[in-house]
């Protein structure tokens, strides 16, 4: 009985074979190639876990010293893509977070903590500038204050608000013109001009968009504020 058992045993596992060899011939599958392919893949895998550079707080390119938080931003892209401001990691204003608009985009982070304050956004095309005179005065000292342009950031800017920004470490808000991209990061209180700006003039010699400057973007590490 053990023998016709086992006969039974072998015809099944005989039966089982060859029914997956017809499997595998109808639907082509290359048993060996499939399995050689995957232990490929994860060594290939393992091999890029190994090399890959590590990524740093907003995908900066090196490590902030301790005691700095990290930064990275960009402009907006023509009047089709709203500007990104990242802080510490956290995104604070982008396209898809759908809190950017035209004008002038502001976020602003507390200089000790790196905690997020607030984001705002000031149409300065078709908007009025009194509101943004207004945030700009109301920001307290030891702010970290981050701006980017987004279609136009210029056009109803006046000698009063440019004074206000230029306070904050700005340079090139001075002559930021219709259309112009800019990026800064600046602070209240800040007693020197800041090392964080970025501008390009609208110009259509020069435009890599029809009416529009490229994107610009920029990164760093912001000193904490120290009491």
């Amino acid at each position: 009985s053990f023998l016709i058992g086992a006969a039974k045993l072998v015809v099944v596992v005989a039966i089982f074979l060859l029914t997956f060899y017809v499997i595998s011939q109808v639907f082509e599958i290359k048993m060996d190639a499939n399995l050689g392919h995957i232990f490929a893949r994860s060594a290939l895998d393992a091999a890029a876990r190994s090399t890959k550079p590590p990524r740093y707080k907003c995908g900066i390119s090196k490590a902030c010293p301790e005691k700095h938080f990290a930064f990275k931003m960009a402009s907006g892209a023509a009047n089709v893509v709203g500007p990104k401001i990242c802080v510490e990691d956290n995104i604070l204003m982008s396209g898809v977070k759908n809190n950017v608009g035209r004008g002038i985009n502001v976020a602003l982070v507390n200089g000790k903590t790196g905690e997020p304050l607030d984001t705002k956004y000031f149409d300065m095309w078709g908007g009025d500038v009194a509101p943004f005179i207004e945030f700009l005065k109301s920001i307290q000292d030891g702010t970290i204050v981050l701006m980017g342009t987004y279609d136009d950031g210029a056009t109803k800017l006046n000698e009063e608000a440019r004074k206000l920004i230029a306070e904050l470490g700005s340079t090139s808000i001075t002559n930021l013109g219709f259309r112009d991209n800019w990026v800064f990061c600046g602070g209240k209180g800040i007693k020197t001009k800041s090392p964080f700006e970025q501008h390009i003039k609208n110009n259509k010699d020069t435009n890599k968009y029809e009416g529009w400057p490229e994107v610009v973007e920029m990164e760093g590490c912001i000193p904490q504020k120290q009491d």
